[in-house]
């Protein structure tokens, strides 16, 4: 295994009974850099990352990780009984050893740190979330894992949670890996994107993917409602009437330029 990889995947197949979920899934995750699963309900992205945590075994291919790697892991949902009363600074206790300082910075970190004495029943979901990613980063992780984080937030508060998350990149100096379920919202905040339907469709950065056969068949071309939430970010063309051309069309012969499964 190299030693500049935290993780390296080579021809991972998972099956269960005779329902095929990952096949021949080979990829790599880096220091630093923040990767995208994308694809489909049921296209095997929570099934891919529970073998990244070793709760799934493969059935054939291999799963290295770096030896002394440490993981953070933001699950997609929790729950928690409503007459179990539980506040923010209990629950964080629930997590790894940490101080009373430790705490406090990882509240800091996700901008919740006036939620430590409420109850975790009376959050938002959006509060919860950040909780939940707080409780991660006591781990000091080298590469955090989040399960679609901006699950229950709405529009903005998505654009803000995925801002949070590169920020918190550059902080801890940690690899992500994480589960969206739109890439338009996240583009800004990713360097990678894999797109899969049970095998890896497409790969590349995020303007690669968006313009991929691959991915527009599986998604379509992306609405002008999304395109705004993001565009500013990146850079876009306009067409003789001043409008902005989405980068699927313009820039479709990026296309050819990422690396496309082609398995169909």
């Amino acid at each position: 295994m190299s030693p500049d990889n935290l993780v390296e995947i080579t021809g991972l197949n998972i099956s269960f009974s005779e329902n095929s979920v990952i096949e021949n899934v080979s990829m790599v995750l880096k220091p630093g850099q923040i990767t995208t699963l994308i694809g489909p309900n049921g296209a095997g992205k929570t099934t891919l990352v529970k073998a990244v945590l070793g709760l799934l075994s493969p059935t054939s291919g291999e799963i290295k990780r770096s030896p002394t790697l440490r993981i953070g892991y933001m699950p997609q949902k929790l729950h928690i009984d409503t007459t179990f009363p539980l506040t923010v600074e209990r629950f964080l206790k629930t997590a790894a050893f940490a101080s009373v300082a430790d705490r406090q910075q990882a509240l800091e970190s996700v901008r919740a740190e006036n939620l430590l004495k409420q109850s975790v029943h009376s959050l938002s979901g959006g509060e919860m979330q950040r909780v939940m990613l707080a409780r991660a980063l006591l781990r000091k992780p080298e590469l955090l894992v989040l399960d679609e984080p901006a699950q229950g937030v709405d529009i903005n508060g998505q654009v803000e949670l995925y801002s949070l998350i590169a920020s918190i990149r550059d902080k801890y100096n940690c690899s992500v890996l994480m589960i969206s379920h739109d890439l338009h919202l996240v583009m800004a905040a990713t360097d990678q994107v894999i797109c899969l339907n049970h095998h890896i469709c497409c790969s590349g950065h995020p303007e690669q993917v968006s313009s991929d056969p691959s991915y527009m068949e599986l998604f379509g071309v992306p609405g002008a409602e999304n395109l705004a939430l993001y565009s500013h970010h990146h850079n876009h063309q306009h067409n003789e009437h001043g409008d902005i051309v989405p980068l699927s069309q313009s820039e479709s012969e990026d296309a050819d330029h990422s690396h496309c499964g082609g398995h169909h």
